[in-house]
């Protein structure tokens, strides 16, 4: 989280809307965080999105366009897998962005199937809201057990591996 993957989502479908080619973007209907509709990033850019409930219903809403988009990938079913797959095959350029690993550094959803099959990841890194190194992993500050727990600031920061592992000890660490 934090690292800037909604903004670079937002900035390459934008290069695309200037190329004149169609765009078409999709986001999980259960996230709601900023918009009902929108994609919104942390620096309050936005672009228009279909939140959608299942992957299934992005096969048919995908069909008129060059390039389609996908934010929070973590949290769409299985399916949507082999539906970019298809689009990918069909022709189209498919962006994604998501979490790859959950706050518990685990594979997050489908990601990892996703990165597979993609012919280019870029990885991006937030700042370690601990001791300033780059970012790879979503600590949660909530006591929740729940895989999926929608949040900003409030519920998460950014660490990187070794403040991560320390959990609430690193604060002891870097407060010294």
């Amino acid at each position: 989280m934090f690292s800037g993957k909604t903004e670079e989502l937002i900035r390459r479908l934008n290069r695309a809307k200037i190329a004149r080619q169609k765009i078409q973007i999709f986001k999980p209907a259960l996230d709601k965080r900023y918009h009902e509709e929108n994609i919104v990033s942390h620096n309050d850019n936005s672009i228009p999105s279909i939140p959608v409930q299942s992957s299934q219903q992005i096969s048919g809403l995908a069909q008129n366009c060059e390039v389609v988009g996908f934010d929070e990938a973590q949290f769409f079913d299985e399916g949507i897998v082999e539906i970019c797959d298809q689009l990918a095959n069909g022709g189209k350029r498919v962006i994604i962005a998501g979490l790859d690993m959950d706050y518990m550094g685990k594979p997050f959803g489908s990601m990892p199937q996703l990165m597979a099959i993609a012919e280019y990841v870029t990885k991006v890194h937030a700042v370690c809201m601990v001791c300033g190194e780059v970012a790879s992993h979503s600590y949660r500050l909530s006591p929740s057990n729940e895989r999926v727990l929608l949040g900003e600031t409030d519920l998460y920061e950014a660490r990187c591996r070794r403040c991560f592992n320390l959990g609430e000890k690193a604060y002891d660490l870097y407060s010294k």
